[in-house]
């Protein structure tokens, strides 16, 4: 029987069942690979394989058995009173990059979303409302790049209803594949929006059939359950069509929430400003939220300074499902942790405390497997490291930034070392422990004043800024290959028989032989072996053939031929010539 049973749902991500494991993800990632899955530490794997693994693993000690979802809402699991109102759905907008979820989203809104994003890509989850037929609706717009796995995830937990946004003239990808597993594992009704329709390449059959045959969504007209909708972002075509759809589908949940509650939700985002302190980025779930109200996120609490709407406008109250901006935070929470407001200032402090404990022992038990230290133990020591500081606009990016840049694969031979990381822009306390250590800040939609740069400029630390993450992991990767020895190609040539000797000098040796294979050229270089014996390295120079200048000398004939060496060098008849060129290709990551 075994020791240890693991409890996990119907998918996982590669990061968590490694931790759970006590593996290196590195591991659990290259043991997919060998299965023919080529998966990253934020990919959800499904159960069937997670067992597969275990078992190729041989981890006989480990059973894993299969709980029911629990990636729920703090809404979907609270019980409810007899006076609980309808609420506005949550809705998120979520597929694959370039399909034009943003762009959707602006044609919803009538605003310019989409031009305000580095290379066209959501990078965060932002959180917005609008108002169709008189009635709200709260949407969230998730990142489509692969890095941003995580904050997919998240944005799928928080939401009722998930639309599913594929180009009809690209089909499913590998992030409509990953957003459909993310809406289904935390039970949220789907809505598919097939986008570009205006688009002469534009075949939303095939995508219907393509969401249909493998990923089982199939649609009403066809006798399913799944409602899609035919949508153009840029002429407009059915987005009131898509709105209907949305409210229709919410409505068959029957959402409710209390108001006579303290109020709750979870934490979308947060970041720092200048002046503001920590800003937050909530989504209300429960009760009515004030300003003054004393909140514990996590391990971190506040009392509520400034309350405003998504647009940056303030207001007296939010209602369950109102995203909402709050500053007054002590520190960042996390992305993803659960809200809620307490009584007082005391209260929040005793929760924190209790919190903080439990998390540092969490982490005290689980910082270094042993699984880990034995690879510190057999590490070379000729293994280089590439020490990284990294800083981001807000939590969950810098979660994405840093999840990525420890997952790129270096063969072992180099250890990127994140050794600082942090949300706000570029200060001097970074540049300060660069400069201790050789380090490269990397920075992901933020920015350096003017004094912290002349700072870098003369401590000579490097800070590169970027504003499309995809741009810094292969910066990174770059930089990790810069470290990497080159690898020394040697490629046979030919091979000669020393016949005779003409005259030896200090550092060059003329000699007579025969090509028994291959050929001879000149500029390249010999091993000197005497019976088995290598007894000296030399490089070709001149060559002849019957007493004239030769460019190469083939197999069967004979040849006269100088070679250079770096010491005197006593040759023989019956000594062989094995003649080869050698390279130093630089080499590249995977």
């Amino acid at each position: 029987m075994a020791e240890k049973v693991i409890m996990i749902a119907d998918s996982i991500t590669v990061g968590e069942l490694a931790e759970k494991l006590n593996l290196p993800v590195t591991t659990l990632i290259g043991e997919l690979f060998k299965n023919g899955i080529a998966a990253t530490i934020n990919q959800r794997i499904d159960f069937e394989t997670a067992t597969i693994i275990v078992e190729e693993l041989r981890l006989n000690d480990v059973e894993l058995k299969r709980k029911e979802t629990a990636v729920l809402s703090a809404h979907k699991v609270h019980k409810l009173s007899e006076s609980a109102i309808t609420r506005s759905p949550i809705v998120a907008m979520m597929g694959h990059v370039d399909h034009g979820k943003t762009s959707l989203l602006d044609a919803i809104l009538k605003t310019k979303v989409a031009e305000g994003e580095a290379g066209g890509i959501t990078q965060s989850i932002s959180a917005y409302q609008t108002v169709h037929k008189s009635r709200t609706i709260t949407l969230l717009d998730t990142p489509g790049h692969e890095a941003f796995a995580a904050l997919r995830q998240h944005g799928a937990a928080l939401t009722d209803v998930v639309v599913i946004v594929v180009a009809a003239d690209d089909g499913v990808k590998p992030q409509t594949i990953e957003a459909i597993r993310f809406a289904k594992s935390a039970n949220a009704k789907i809505v598919v929006a097939i986008n570009k329709v205006d688009k002469d390449a534009a075949d939303p059959a095939r995508v219907k059939a393509q969401l249909a045959t493998e990923h089982g969504l199939n649609p009403e007209e066809w006798g399913g359950d799944i409602v899609i909708v035919e949508v153009s972002a840029k002429t407009g075509q059915n987005i009131d069509k898509l709105l209907d759809m949305v409210l229709l589908v919410a409505d068959m949940e029957d959402l409710k929430a209390d108001i006579n509650t303290p109020a709750e939700g979870l934490v979308i985002e947060s970041h720092m400003e200048v002046g503001r302190g920590p800003v937050v980025g909530l989504l209300v779930e429960q009760g009515v939220l004030k300003p003054g109200s004393f909140l514990i996120a996590g391990t971190s609490y506040g009392k509520i300074r400034t309350l405003l709407d998504f647009a940056g406008k303030p207001i007296k109250e939010a209602c369950p499902s109102t995203p909402v901006i709050v500053t007054g935070f002590k520190e960042l929470p996390q992305f993803g942790d659960s809200f809620s407001v307490v009584k007082d200032e005391k209260e929040a402090r005793r929760q924190v405390m209790t919190a903080r404990v439990e998390h540092e022992k969490n982490a005290a038990s689980t910082n270094i497997t042993g699984s880990d230290l034995l690879k510190m133990m057999n590490q070379q020591t000729d293994t280089q490291d590439l020490n990284v500081i990294v800083k981001a606009d807000v939590q969950g990016s810098l979660v994405s930034v840093v999840n990525s840049l420890r997952i790129i694969d270096s063969q072992g031979e180099i250890n990127l070392h994140i050794i600082g990381s942090g949300v706000g822009n570029i200060n001097e306390n970074d540049i300060r422990l660069a400069s201790d250590k050789g380090t490269i800040i990397y920075g992901f939609n933020v920015e350096i004043p003017t004094a912290v740069k002349q700072l870098a400029n003369r401590d000579g630390v490097q800070v590169r800024i970027f504003k499309v993450i995809y741009k810094l992991i292969d910066d990174a990767r770059l930089s990790m290959e810069a470290l990497l020895a080159p690898e020394v190609v040697e490629t046979e040539i030919g091979k000669v028989t020393i016949k005779g000797i003409f005259r030896t000098e200090k550092d060059e040796v003329i000699a007579g032989g025969e090509v028994t294979s291959g050929k001879v050229i000149s500029g390249v270089l010999a091993r000197v072996k005497r019976a088995k014996d290598q007894i000296a390295e030399v490089k070709v120079g001149n060559i002849q053939r019957q007493q004239q200048e030769a460019k190469e000398v083939f197999e069967g004939e004979m040849c006269g031929l100088s070679l250079k060496t770096s010491k005197k060098l006593v040759l023989e008849v019956g000594d062989k010539l094995e003649l080869f060129t050698r390279e130093l290709i630089k080499r590249t990551l995977k």
